[in-house]
């Protein structure tokens, strides 16, 4: 992410996340928690909740320079394993369970705007109905939060 964000003008977060599905919520509580903790005017957030594809106008009004898509990513690791998936590698992923698949919203934004753009994906634990986002997960999010409140400072 370090590298990722190496000379950045403007940041957009969208977060993206089923807040009735355990840890599917996991990218709307980070783009809640960011909104409530940053004021910045180079970091906008955005909690896309289901629909990101909605966010895109307002995304594209902001002008980023750099795009953080933040969500649940079936990765066949430990639950609240964290990783930037470049947009080469999200076709190998089971990425969350969202109308438009996350490859189609970055193609789009790519052919709107010139912004760098990297998901950051979280492994959940479970995506159940009405259940709690899980400890791993909860780590997980308080530690990109951690990170990104260091990287931007």
């Amino acid at each position: 992410m370090k590298e990722f964000l190496n000379n950045f003008k403007k940041i957009a977060v969208l977060g993206i996340g089923n807040e009735i599905k355990g840890d599917d919520a996991l990218g709307s509580v980070i783009a809640k928690k960011l909104s409530e903790s940053l004021h910045k005017d180079n970091v906008v957030v955005f909690d896309g909740g289901t629909v990101p594809e909605n966010y895109t106008g307002l995304i594209r009004k902001e002008n980023p320079s750099h795009i953080i898509l933040v969500d649940a990513v079936d990765m066949a690791k430990s639950p609240g394993f964290i990783r930037t998936v470049r947009k080469e590698e999200i076709a190998n992923y089971n990425i969350s369970t969202h109308a438009m698949p996350i490859s189609f919203l970055i193609k789009y934004l790519e052919s709107t705007m010139d912004a760098d753009i990297i998901l950051l994906g979280i492994q959940p634990k479970s995506m159940e109905l009405a259940h709690d986002i899980s400890k791993e997960v909860k780590d997980s999010i308080e530690k990109v939060l951690s990170t990104f409140f260091e990287l931007i400072e």
